[in-house]
């Protein structure tokens, strides 16, 4: 009897594993597909200003390969470059300058901020004050950008003309990661899918959708919304400060659009696993409010739906139970064919999708990290700043 009801525990949790896994397929909007990019566009018959907008500490191994990019923008209008050097120890303020002489390209102007004050995070001190030196010139919209990411040379035109012919007060483009390391090939393309599952990018772009988020990396914003939604100061202390910014904007009544870039590329390496762990455990806790609460159901949940599948198959093939083995089969055959098509928009072999819960059992490994680091009152980090007040992300919903 007692054996009985294993078997029927088992099986309910394996039909629950497969009904999530259907849910999210068909109620969770698309999430998993790729083909949300810059929507339909055409050139406006007259080019806005812009001002570019770059925080940047302790970015002297990437600038090289980022700033240049940028100077090089090919854009009919008036546009500038703004490199806020956030006390860099590494020679990143005279670095930039020296690359601007080099390459020439749009103006540059490399600025520092000073310590920030006590309620800033460090990151959005900066914009803080790169967007002070960008009002002076009065510019129509701002793009910010971190010192890691390469724009193609006509990004931030295409960026305005889909902003332009969208109406849209936020366009945020996903960069697409370095997927080199074996590491950043099993960690990377889940961390965009995983990102997609949480913030479906069709609802961000839907008006009247609550939900709202941006890629900090490539953010072009209107500065009059930025000045409804009183960005950077409303969110001066997020962690999360792109998903801050979105759903500040989209609370003042802006319209966001989010989608996967295709010429817009992150130059940062993550080689190891550390690195990649430090990345997603630095604002994992942060995400989920600092609550045990949402971290215990958040561990339920990845179990649940990534783990339960691939323990679940062999558990009914060994108790003979045909119910469980096909339940476990089917929920991880859908969960492989959703990671599909992140695996070809990054060029990877389809044989990783299988392995998708290895990969999420590190990510719940990392978000519990996250909280002990918490915690231990290391909090979260930014470029070597750590951020340990307990209400540092409280605005970010």
């Amino acid at each position: 009897m007692g054996q009985t009801a294993r078997v029927s525990a088992v099986v309910w949790i394996a039909a629950l594993s497969l009904a999530a896994w259907l849910w999210l397929l068909l109620c969770q909007g698309l999430f998993w597909r790729t083909d949300v990019r810059l929507p339909a566009r055409t050139a406006p018959e007259r080019w806005p200003s812009v001002c570019v907008v770059v925080p940047a500490r302790d970015e002297a191994a990437v600038l090289p390969a980022s700033l240049p990019t940028l100077l090089a923008q090919d854009y009919p209008g008036r546009a500038e470059v703004f490199l806020v050097d956030d006390g860099s120890g590494d020679g990143t303020g005279e670095l930039a300058r020296t690359l601007a002489r080099r390459h020439g390209g749009l103006p540059l102007t490399v600025d520092s901020p000073g310590e920030p004050p006590a309620g800033w995070t460090g990151k959005l001190w900066a914009v803080r004050h790169g967007i002070a030196l960008a009002r002076a010139r009065e510019p129509e919209y701002l793009l910010l950008t971190d010192a890691d990411i390469a724009h193609a040379p006509d990004s931030l035109r295409e960026l305005v003309a889909a902003a332009r012919s969208g109406g849209f007060d936020v366009v945020s483009q996903m960069a697409r990661l370095r997927v080199e390391s074996v590491w950043e090939r099993l960690v990377v393309p889940a961390f965009v899918y995983f990102f997609a599952q949480l913030y479906p990018f069709r609802r961000i772009g839907r008006r009247g959708s609550r939900t709202a988020a941006a890629a900090g990396g490539c953010v072009l914003l209107r500065d009059d919304a930025a000045v409804r939604a009183r960005i950077p100061d409303a969110i001066r202390h997020a962690v999360i400060d792109d998903v801050a910014l979105a759903r500040a904007v989209k609370a003042a009544g802006g319209h966001v659009w989010l989608g996967l870039a295709d010429r817009v590329d992150s130059v940062r390496p993550y080689p190891r696993l550390h690195d990649l762990w430090r990345m997603v455990s630095r604002s994992a806790y942060a995400q989920l409010r600092h609550s045990p609460l949402l971290l215990a159901g958040t561990v339920l949940g990845l179990v649940l739906v990534y783990l339960v599948p691939p323990l679940a198959l062999p558990a009914g093939l060994a108790a003979g139970s045909a119910a469980t083995a096909v339940c476990g089969a089917l929920a991880w055959l859908v969960m492989a064919g959703t990671y599909v098509p992140m695996l070809r928009y990054y060029g990877q072999p389809l044989w990783l999708a299988p392995l998708l819960p290895c990969t999420a059992f590190l990510y719940l490994l990392m978000t519990v990290d996250s909280a002990v680091q918490h915690y231990r009152g290391r909090g979260a980090a930014w470029k070597g700043r750590t951020y340990a007040r307990p209400d540092a992300v409280a605005d970010e919903g």
